[in-house]
C-alpha cells in the first residue's frame, strides 16, 4: 500500500474504518472471553489500553511536528525564493546592455512557472518532471550568460556579485524541491502509526466485552467521534505532509507579488 500517494480524503476515510473495525472485533472477542469464564476482570487491560492509546498518541504528536516543521520551511522558503529571485532580477543591471533584456525575460518566466506550479491543483509526476526540467533550462541559461560575461573580466566584482545570486536562487530552488516534493513521510513510519493504533483500538473494544458489555462503543456516537477524532489526526499529518494535496498550501504570495512588480517594470 502507497500511503505517500494515498489521498487525503482516504487516509481519513481509512482511519474511520480501522477503527472502528478494531473495536468491534475486540469487543467481539472480549465477549468471547467473558462467556468462557474469564474471571480476571478487573486485571491490568484497563492499564494496558491506557498504555498503548499513548503510545499512538506519543507517535503521533511526533510525527505531527515533523509534518509541520516542514511545513514551517515550505513557508519560508517561499519567501527566501522570492527574495533571492528579486536580488538577481536587480542584478542583472550589471550585464552588459545586449544580455540584460534577456536575462529579465528569462527570470520573468522562471517566476511565473513556478507560481503555476506552486498553485496548480493537481501535480502529476509528468507535470512535475516538466517543471524541474524548465527550471533546470533557465537557470542553465542564467548561468551561461553569466559565465560568459564574467570571463570577460575576472576581477569584476559587480559579475561576483551577480554570480553569486544565481547561486543562492539555485540554492533554494534545491531546497524547495527536497522540501516540498521529496521529503515525505515514510511508509514505514506510516505502517506503526496504523499498528498501534489498531492495537490500542483492539485493547479498549476488548476491555469492554470482557467486562461483560452487551454493546460494543463503536456502534454509538461515542464509538464514531472517537474515530473520527483519530481520523483527523491521520489526516491533517497526511495533509501536512502533501502539499499537492490542495488541502493545507503554502501561500506563494510573496512570488505572486514579485511576478506583479517585475510585469509592471519592464526593464
Amino acid at each position: 500500500m502507497n500511503f505517500v500517494a494515498m489521498p487525503v480524503v482516504v487516509v481519513f476515510a481509512g482511519t474511520v474504518l480501522v477503527v472502528m473495525v478494531a473495536i468491534e472485533l475486540g469487543h467481539r472477542l472480549g465477549l468471547v472471553m467473558n462467556r468462557r469464564g474469564y474471571e480476571d476482570k478487573d486485571s491490568p487491560i484497563s492499564t494496558i489500553s491506557a498504555a498503548i492509546l499513548g503510545l499512538s498518541g506519543f507517535l503521533l504528536a511526533f510525527t505531527f511536528a515533523i509534518v509541520a516543521d516542514r511545513y514551517d520551511a515550505r513557508k519560508e522558503l517561499v519567501r527566501e525564493d522570492a527574495n533571492a529571485i528579486r536580488t538577481a532580477w536587480k542584478r542583472s543591471d550589471f550585464l552588459p546592455e545586449q544580455d540584460r533584456g534577456e536575462a529579465v525575460a528569462l527570470l520573468r518566466e522562471y517566476v511565473d512557472l513556478r507560481v503555476k506550479f506552486a498553485t496548480a491543483q493537481t501535480l502529476a509526476p509528468e507535470r512535475v518532471q516538466a517543471s524541474l526540467a524548465d527550471a533546470a533550462r533557465i537557470q542553465d541559461a542564467l548561468w551561461d550568460m553569466a559565465v560568459v560575461n564574467a570571463r570577460k573580466d575576472m576581477n569584476s566584482d559587480v559579475a561576483a556579485l551577480y554570480i553569486d545570486s544565481l547561486n543562492e536562487v539555485s540554492a533554494i530552488h534545491a531546497l524547495r524541491v527536497a522540501v516540498g516534493i521529496q521529503l515525505r513521510v515514510p511508509r514505514e513510519v506510516w505502517l506503526v502509526l496504523y499498528f498501534v493504533t489498531l492495537l490500542g483500538m483492539l485493547s479498549v473494544g476488548y476491555q469492554t466485552g470482557v467486562t461483560g458489555s452487551k454493546r460494543s462503543i463503536a456502534r454509538p456516537i461515542v464509538g464514531v467521534s472517537f474515530a473520527v477524532s483519530f481520523a483527523l489526526v491521520f489526516g491533517l499529518i497526511a495533509a501536512l505532509d502533501r502539499p499537492d494535496s490542495g488541502i493545507l498550501g503554502v501561500t506563494q504570495q510573496p512570488l505572486i507579488d514579485l511576478h506583479d512588480s517585475m510585469v509592471a517594470a519592464p526593464r
